[in-house]
This record gives structure tokens, C-alpha cells and sequence, in this order.
């Protein structure tokens, strides 16, 4: 599988700056969607289904974040630490 990069778009379908969608593969063959805010990679959506990675220093690093990891999620911030504190999402270092 090809790695393919596009920036996240905004609400009027422009590229927003600085938010990408990385669509590919992880080291050890696991196929997904990678959301990375600047140069941090902020969550892991597994293809297959399986539990949703965040990074555990960088997944509530900014308002900016924030705002494109609910748009990536499909979620609120609060509905994000309510899955974390359950473990339906799992925490671990992707940087």
C-alpha cells in the first residue's frame, strides 16, 4: 500500500494549513488513517476497526488540535476523555 498525504479540509472545502490526513500503513503492517497537527502525529484510526491510538503528550496539545482532532474523530473533547478514561482508546507514544 502507497502512503497518500492530503491536508484536512476546512468547512468551505479549502485545505486548511498545518492538519493532514496520512492514509497508510504503520511499522508493523497495521493499514489506517493517521491525523498529524504540524509536525506531531495527534491519533491513529486503525482500518480494521480496532481501538483508536492517541498520543499521549500531543492529543490535547492545542485549541487548533483540538479542533481538527474532534473533526477527525467525529467527536467532543469531552466525549474523547470519557474513551480514554474507559480504554475504548488507547494512549501510546507516536512520536
Amino acid at each position: 500500500m502507497s502512503t497518500q498525504v492530503e491536508n484536512m479540509r476546512s468547512k468551505s472545502n479549502k485545505p486548511v494549513p498545518n492538519q493532514f490526513l496520512i492514509k497508510g500503513a504503520t511499522h508493523n503492517g497495521q493499514i489506517g488513517c493517521f491525523f498529524q497537527s504540524y509536525n506531531s502525529i495527534i491519533a491513529f484510526r486503525p482500518a480494521s476497526g480496532a481501538s483508536i491510538v492517541l498520543d499521549r503528550s500531543k492529543w490535547d496539545y492545542s485549541t487548533t488540535t483540538g479542533k481538527y482532532r474532534n473533526i477527525f474523530l467525529g467527536e467532543t473533547k469531552k466525549e474523547t476523555e470519557k474513551k480514554i478514561e474507559s480504554g475504548e482508546y488507547i494512549l501510546a507514544d507516536l512520536n
